[in-house]
C-alpha cells in the first residue's frame, strides 16, 4: 500500500528520482506532504487495528478522538504507527534483509531438493544483448544464451538482489523475478522459465526427491503443532478466574475482633455471549490442634 500510493502520487520510479533531484518548489512539497500524510494514515490505521485485538475497537476508537483513552493504547498506537511508518515507508527491503528472520530460518531448513527460485545458468550464459529480430536458435548459433541482459529482474526485486547471482539469503521467495523473466521471454519468443521455481539438484540434471527424511520430519511436526492447537481450543474454558489478595495490608481487625482478609475477585468472560455469574461465599472450619 505504501509503494502504491507513493506509485500514485509522485509517479514511476525514474519519475520519483528526478522529483527528488529538483529543487524545493511548491509543486514537490506538495506531493511530498500527501505522501507522508497518506503513509501515516495507513501507520495509524495498523496500530489501532492491532490494539483493536485487546481492546474493544469500538470503544477505543472514539476514546482516541476524545483523548480519553487509557495511556498504554496511546502507547501501543503511536509505536505500530511510528514503526510502520519508518519500516514501510524508509526501511523497506532493509527489513528484509536485515531485520527479518524468515531468511535464517529458511537457509536453515532447506537442502539441495528444496523447491526455491532460481535462475538457470546453464541455459542463460552467456548473457548478453541482441537484437530481437534474432530468433532462438540463431541467438544460440551464435553462442548466445537466453539471457539478453535487462536486468529487469533485479528492477523488480523487493530487496534488490539479483538472482543470477545464485541462491542467496535476502530472497524472500515472491517471484517478482518470474514473472518479468517470463514476460521479457514471451516478447523474445525464448521458452519460458529461465528463472523459475525448481531445484539445485533439477539444476544440475539429479534428480529430485520428493520424499525425504527431512520433508517428513517437518509434516510431523506440524501435524503434531496443529494437533495441539485443536485440543487446546476445544478444552479451552470459557471462564477465568482469579483472586489477588490486597497486598497493602495483610489482614483487617473488624469491631468485634474478628480477623478480615480483602481480596480482589476478577471474572473474565471468555466466550462471545454474556453471561450471568453468581458468587457464592462458602466457610470452612478447622479444629485446633
Amino acid at each position: 500500500m505504501f509503494i502504491w500510493l507513493e506509485h500514485r502520487i509522485e509517479g514511476p520510479r525514474n519519475k520519483r528520482i528526478k522529483l527528488d533531484n529538483q529543487p524545493l518548489t511548491g509543486e514537490k512539497l506538495r506531493r511530498k506532504t500527501l505522501k507522508h500524510i497518506a503513509w501515516l494514515l495507513i501507520a495509524f490505521a495498523t496500530g489501532a487495528t492491532f490494539v483493536g485485538y485487546f481492546t474493544p475497537i469500538r470503544d477505543l476508537m472514539p476514546d482516541l478522538a476524545t483523548l480519553q483513552a487509557h495511556g498504554w493504547s496511546y502507547f501501543w498506537v503511536g509505536f505500530f504507527t511510528v514503526f510502520t511508518y519508518l519500516n514501510a515507508g524508509w526501511l523497506r527491503e532493509q527489513v528484509c534483509i536485515y531485520m527479518c528472520p524468515y531468511a535464517r530460518f529458511q537457509s536453515v531448513m532447506f537442502d539441495r531438493d528444496t523447491l526455491i527460485v532460481s535462475y538457470d545458468t546453464a541455459r542463460g550464459e552467456p548473457r548478453g544483448r541482441r537484437k530481437r529480430s534474432l530468433s532462438h536458435e540463431e541467438a544460440r548459433a551464435e553462442g548466445h544464451g537466453d539471457c539478453i541482459d535487462c536486468d529487469l529482474c533485479v528492477q523488480v526485486c523487493p530487496t534488490g538482489i539479483d538472482i543470477r547471482d545464485g541462491l542467496q539469503y535476502e530472497c524472500i521467495t515472491c517471484a517478482a523475478c518470474i514473472d518479468a523473466c517470463d514476460s521479457v521471454m514471451d516478447k523474445m519468443g525464448y521458452p519460458r522459465g529461465l528463472i523459475r521455481y525448481t531445484t539445485e539438484n533439477a539444476l544440475e540434471g539429479k534428480p529430485t526427491h520428493i520424499l525425504r527424511p527431512r520433508l517428513i520430519g517437518y509434516l510431523v511436526a506440524l501435524l503434531v503443532m496443529i494437533g495441539a492447537f485443536a485440543w487446546a481450543v476445544n478444552d479451552r474454558m470459557p471462564l477465568n478466574f482469579e483472586a489477588e489478595r490486597e497486598r497493602t495490608e495483610l489482614y483487617q481487625v473488624t469491631r468485634d475482633g474478628q480477623i478480615s482478609n480483602v481480596y480482589n475477585l476478577i471474572v473474565r468472560n471468555l466466550d462471545k455471549r454474556d453471561h450471568t455469574y453468581q458468587l457464592r461465599r462458602f466457610r470452612s472450619c478447622r479444629a485446633d490442634t
